[in-house]
Order: structure tokens, then C-alpha cells, then sequence
């Protein structure tokens, strides 16, 4: 079982490694001209250093040092991380080509087939397991694909993608305590930690970002943990448990994927019509944006683990209540009726009568 003092004291490494690395790997990104530019599409109006994703990793390492867990997988999974890391610091200081940047995540979710590591059956309701077969690696390679560029998309705002990311592994890792998944909660608590450690950097205004090295690394390992966990579980909507979990930048991500396809734009190329940049320009500031994304990202993460252990019943009722949070999504992403926003007003309407009334 778990010794919680060492889960504390690796979460603490991990944070105060990462908030301390930040400051040098701040000042390495400014010497190699690794740095974020202003342009149009960008909210941010000063040159800001990347990389910081590299802090992320060094302190999340760090703190698996101290618990030094074991795991068949492991080897690969680190190897895969290496590939993600480089890969990122690379599109960082040069912008490398979308196709490189898929290269690198196809090896690093190579390397994690290699070793067995793949989603070999789902649960579906009134069904039971489904063995995928043939399809279990496809699906593998689209998951570790699609989650890594789903947390790289909407890392748009500051600290955005490191808050996401936090709440989906604080989930995460709670459900690892509860089924007892030790090497999920072991690799959750050291991300958990480096993120909270960089976060203090990356907080709007922020200092530094963690760029496409952050991102992609990130995402990866998200990818990894919910392998590790949460397909594994046997609850009647076990196959839903990741998807709600991860609803926000999955949501996000298709909703991009979906925006270009019908304006025949390349869907691999950058926009600001992203949720988060929608929040801003219905206006919000900076800071709300961000918070409000922090919040709908903490109920789908309540959602999962209600899912992950409720009756049948509780099951039905969450997953209507995530289809209802997709849809006020979907409205604020303006992809819905046409622009328009009839519950997304009302919910405003709703919230300044309360005000007023206090």
C-alpha cells in the first residue's frame, strides 16, 4: 500500500525543484533565443521565454527518484518522455514542421507499444469488456496523439494548460488511491508537485511559458497515467471515465478540429478562436478566462471519479450533466446555433440577479 509521507515528500521535491530549475532554465531560454514573440493571434504583448517545460520534467524526475517506483513499463515510458522532451524543445527554438512534431510523438507512442502498453479492451454499458484486438493499437496511437495535442492546443492563456493539466491529474490520482493503482498515484503526485512548483512562474502575468517542451510532455504523460488507470477500470462507463476527465481540452481540440474543417482551413495551422480566447473577447479578463476554464476542468474531474464508483443511476445522471456542460461549451465556442447563446446568457442573467439580490 501507499505510504502517504512519501507521496508527500515527493510531491514536495518535485515542486520546490521545479519553482527553483525555472529560474535558470528562464535565463537558458533567453540565451538560446528560445523565446514566444508577439503577433496577432497572441495575447501576450512581451517577449516571453519558453521552455519551460523542461523545469516541468526536471522536478517531476526528481521527485520519482525519491519514490523509485517499478514497472514493467517504465523503461518506455521514459524513453517515450525523452522523445516528447526533445521534440519540444526543438519546435520551441525553431518551429519545427507539424509533421516532424508528429513524428516524435508516433516514436514516443512507439515505444510504448514495444512494451505492452496499449488499451486493450474498454467497458461499455449493459456490454460488459469489449476486447479491441487488432484496432487496441490504433486506438493506443490516437490516444497518446490526440491527448498530447489536445493539452499543446489549449495552452493558450497563462498558466491554462499547467492548471488543466494539475486538475486532471489531482483527479486522476485520486482514483488511483481509491483502486490502489500505486504506480498511477506514484507518477501523478511528481507531476501534480512540478506543475504547482511552475505554476508560480507561469500565473498570468507570466513570466515564463513551458512552451511545446511543457505541453507535449504534459500531455504525453496524462496520455500514460490514464492508460496506466483509468482504462482499467470496470466501472459500467469505464469508457467514458477518461473522455470526462479530460473533457475540456479534448472538447476543445475537436471543436478546433471541427472549426477548421468547415472554413477548409489546415487543421495542423494555429487560430485564436479557442475557447479561452473566446472567453476573453465575450469579456472576461485574462485571469477570469483562465479560472472559469480552471473550474469547468475540476467539475468534469468531480464527474469522472463519481463515475468511476457510482451506481448505475448516479452514472446516467453525470454523464447528462456533462453532455448539458458540453453544450454551454459549445456555445461559448460559438459553434453552436448559430452564434447565438441562449444558456450561456441566461446562466449571466441567472448570476447578476444573485448578485444584486445579496
Amino acid at each position: 500500500m501507499y505510504n502517504y509521507v512519501d507521496l508527500f515528500i515527493a510531491f514536495t521535491i518535485a515542486l520546490v525543484a521545479t519553482f527553483l530549475v525555472t529560474f535558470p532554465v528562464k535565463k537558458l531560454a533567453i540565451k538560446l533565443g528560445t523565446v514566444d514573440l508577439p503577433n496577432k493571434r497572441k495575447i501576450h504583448t512581451q517577449v516571453t521565454p519558453r521552455l519551460g517545460g523542461l523545469a516541468i520534467f526536471i522536478g517531476s524526475f526528481l521527485g520519482a527518484l525519491y519514490l523509485q517506483p517499478t514497472h514493467e513499463h517504465l523503461p518506455e515510458i521514459l524513453l517515450g518522455a525523452i522523445v516528447i522532451i526533445i521534440t519540444g524543445a526543438l519546435d520551441d527554438r525553431f518551429s519545427i514542421r507539424p509533421v516532424i512534431k508528429l513524428t516524435g510523438q508516433l516514436i514516443a507512442a512507439s515505444f510504448l507499444i514495444s512494451s505492452g502498453l496499449i488499451i486493450e479492451r474498454i467497458t461499455l454499458p449493459f456490454i460488459g469488456m469489449v476486447d479491441l484486438g487488432f484496432f487496441s493499437v490504433l486506438i493506443t496511437v490516437l490516444w497518446v496523439v490526440g491527448i498530447t495535442n489536445a493539452i499543446n492546443l489549449i495552452d493558450g492563456l497563462d498558466g491554462l494548460a499547467t492548471g488543466v493539466a494539475t486538475i486532471a491529474l489531482t483527479s486522476i490520482f485520486i482514483m488511483a488511491l481509491i483502486d490502489a493503482r500505486i504506480i498511477v498515484a506514484y507518477l501523478c503526485i511528481v507531476l501534480i508537485g512540478a506543475n504547482l512548483g511552475f505554476l508560480y512562474h507561469n500565473f498570468y502575468p507570466a513570466k515564463i511559458y513551458m512552451g511545446d517542451t511543457g505541453s507535449n510532455f504534459l500531455g504525453y504523460m496524462i496520455a500514460v497515467v490514464s492508460m496506466l488507470g483509468l482504462f482499467k477500470n470496470i466501472a459500467l462507463f469505464g469508457f467514458i471515465i477518461p473522455v470526462v476527465v479530460l473533457a475540456v481540452p479534448i472538447f476543445d481540440t475537436l471543436l478546433a478540429i471541427l472549426r477548421r474543417a468547415y472554413h477548409k482551413e489546415n487543421i495542423m495551422m494555429p487560430d485564436n478562436k479557442h475557447l479561452h480566447y473566446q472567453l476573453i473577447a465575450g469579456g472576461y479578463s485574462h485571469r477570469k478566462s483562465v479560472l472559469i476554464m480552471y473550474a469547468f476542468s475540476a467539475l468534469f474531474g468531480a464527474m469522472a471519479i463519481l463515475v468511476s464508483f457510482a451506481s448505475m443511476l448516479t452514472s446516467i445522471i453525470v454523464t447528462l450533466f456533462v453532455l448539458a456542460f458540453l453544450h454551454i461549451f459549445a456555445e461559448l465556442s460559438g459553434v453552436v446555433m448559430g452564434g447565438k447563446r441562449p444558456v450561456v446568457d441566461r446562466l449571466r442573467r441567472l448570476l447578476r440577479k444573485m448578485e444584486r439580490n445579496r
